[in-house]
């Protein structure tokens, strides 16, 4: 097993008088326990120390390691770059570094997404937030996230949306188009209601003027071209 030596290890043995750190092939040393011996005058060694004989049996103690959780918590803050490397390469082995980055790519992003190089993209919807959307009713619950666009390399916009217990006027700047994942969607054109229901799709052409609204709370997936 590793034994890990950082610069409070290095710190402590100075406090102790020694100027010595004895290590073997399962040592690991962080860049900052090197500058820090540098810095108490400690030199670190391959050789294990020569035996010493003493007068008094007591004389001859080697000094008591440094409690576990000292040492735990001296290292704590500190990392080596050879763990990060064993990390890495274990989760490249097991096929899950590339979720990783993905993960930190999409970190400014209201969501979590897989890419590819080809342009695939896995939008996971279960880490969607949502923003509101201003339908010039502030006491609207209606809030939306679009997740592709041009960012993407995309011609058209897609994204979701959710309506609860409200409705507001709607004219479409484009071709829009609803698929309802859950709740119900009432749309009103020319004084006549329609309602969709999950599993159904609605489509309005550019120009369409309409009413959205829903009696519980609707959730849409959508697309805009």
């Amino acid at each position: 097993m590793k034994k890990l030596i950082c610069a409070k290890d290095v710190e402590i043995l100075a406090k102790q008088g020694q100027k010595v750190l004895y290590i073997d092939k399962d040592t690991l040393v962080t860049p900052s326990a090197k500058d820090a011996a540098r810095s108490c005058g400690v030199e670190f060694s391959t050789e294990a120390p020569a035996p010493v004989c003493c007068a008094a049996p007591a004389a001859c103690e080697a000094p008591a390691p440094a409690p576990a959780a000292e040492t735990a918590k001296a290292c704590e803050g500190e990392i080596d770059i050879n763990m990060i490397y064993t990390v890495l390469k274990d989760l490249a082995d097991k096929g899950l570094l590339q979720g990783v980055l993905d993960t930190a790519a999409c970190s400014g992003k209201p969501y979590t997404a897989e890419h590819d190089a080809c342009g695939l993209k896995i939008v996971r919807g279960n880490t969607v937030q949502y923003e509101a959307l201003d339908t010039g009713n502030p006491s609207d619950k209606v809030f939306y996230q679009e997740i592709i666009n041009k960012e993407d390399g995309c011609s058209m916009n897609a994204g979701f949306i959710t309506i609860e217990n409200c409705q507001f006027d709607w004219e479409c700047a484009c071709e829009e188009l609803y698929h309802i994942i859950e709740g119900t969607l009432t749309v009103t054109v020319n004084g006549k209601v329609y309602t969709a229901q999950p599993g159904d799709s609605v489509f309005f052409p550019n120009g369409a003027k309409v009413a959205f609204g829903s009696p519980n709370k609707m959730k849409a997936f959508y697309a805009t071209y």
